[in-house]
């Protein structure tokens, strides 16, 4: 009788083939928590390696630079949202001031509101200090997320919903209080002794209140 010839893989090499795929998210999970607690300049890429349970060799077979490092968290954890934005206001049918509250409360539960958030604070108080990454952020971050609120914004004017304004400096009105609920939770809103903390649905719901009272297109009168 013939031996049988096992073609199975050892179940000791599957589990290092399944260990080896996961370890760039591991990596960036890694790296975004390190970032966001120390900063950039503070973060070295041997801390990220242990707090990944790899080398800081392996680490750089994967990202050749701290550097790398950073640009492929942020595209892992803040680019990949605006791409999803981008097709849910294309899609939307509904009233432009439903689409600006939702696109304001969407963007705090998805990323202001996790460790992603975290990177907002990061780059105003580093963006000086490095600025390859500087304009990194403004060009993958800033300016496409931007570009977003300008077309709520001139969707609403085009369907006569609102009224006409400058339209990429009422974008940036508009972004100024989400980066304000940022900063807050990622400072004072982390101190246990903080007793100003506010709720961050009802904060968004009062600006985007503020926002489209202002905005609204008020009838002509005869």
């Amino acid at each position: 009788m013939l031996p049988v010839v096992s073609t199975a893989e050892p179940a000791s090499s599957t589990r290092r083939e399944r260990r080896k795929d996961a370890r760039p998210g591991e990596l960036l999970a890694a790296a975004l928590d390190l970032f966001v607690e120390r900063g950039f300049s503070a973060t070295r890429v041997e801390d990220v390696a242990a707090r990944a349970g790899v080398s800081k060799g392996t680490l750089f077979l994967y990202f050749p630079s701290k550097t790398e490092l950073f640009k492929a968290v942020v595209r892992e954890s803040i680019v990949g949202r605006l791409r999803e934005f981008a097709q849910e206001i294309a899609a939307f049918q509904g009233p432009t001031a439903e689409l600006l509250g939702m696109a304001m409360r969407q963007w705090w539960e998805r990323v202001g509101n996790t460790k992603a958030g975290g990177i907002s604070k990061l780059m105003m108080a580093e963006a000086g200090n490095f600025p390859e990454l500087a304009q990194f952020y403004l060009e993958e971050v800033i300016d496409p997320g931007t570009g977003l609120i300008c077309r709520i914004v001139q969707r609403g004017i085009d369907r006569g919903e609102f009224r006409q304004v400058d339209v990429p400096t009422m974008a940036h009105a508009l972004v100024a209080p989400m980066m304000h609920l940022i900063c807050w939770k990622h400072s004072f809103g982390m101190m246990p002794c903080n007793t100003q903390n506010t709720d961050p649905d009802a904060y968004i719901t009062q600006c985007v209140q503020l926002f489209l009272n202002g905005l609204e297109a008020k009838p002509t009168a005869t």
